[in-house]
């Protein structure tokens, strides 16, 4: 028993608010790392909203993808609460009755990548 509480995941409670300083020293870490990749992506409030309010959606999960002209994006999907993605949801049809039908997914996340110097990127950012 015991040791089913310490593995048990609550996936609506995963994240935390980090400060400014702590944000940038891990973004400037990768950043140093992998100096070539994409600096960042936004997504838009309406899809994660879209997502998070399928039925027994806790959270989201980001994959790394190429999209079809090959470049880095992300694709994300709902979790419940077990962690599993969430591929199929039930609808109310026109008529009243009940389907099964594919859960949400998206793409389409903007890069940031906007040529501006890492260094102006971090005191934009983080005010360094």
């Amino acid at each position: 028993m015991q040791k089913e509480l310490l593995t048990e995941n609550d996936f609506a409670t995963v994240g935390e608010e980090i400060s400014h300083e702590l944000a940038g020293s891990f973004v400037q870490n990768y950043m140093e790392k992998y100096p070539n990749d994409m600096v960042s992506y936004h997504i838009g409030r309406n899809i994660i909203e879209h997502i998070l309010a399928q039925p027994g959606c806790v959270g989201m999960r980001f994959y790394n993808a190429l999209n079809e002209a090959g470049k880095k994006t992300l694709v994300y999907v709902g979790i419940d609460a077990s962690g599993k993605d969430i591929v199929k949801k039930v609808v109310v049809q026109g008529d009243g009755t009940l389907a099964t039908v594919k859960a949400s997914v998206a793409d389409r996340a903007g890069s940031s990548d906007d040529g501006s110097s890492f260094g102006d990127w971090l005191a934009h950012l983080f005010g360094f």
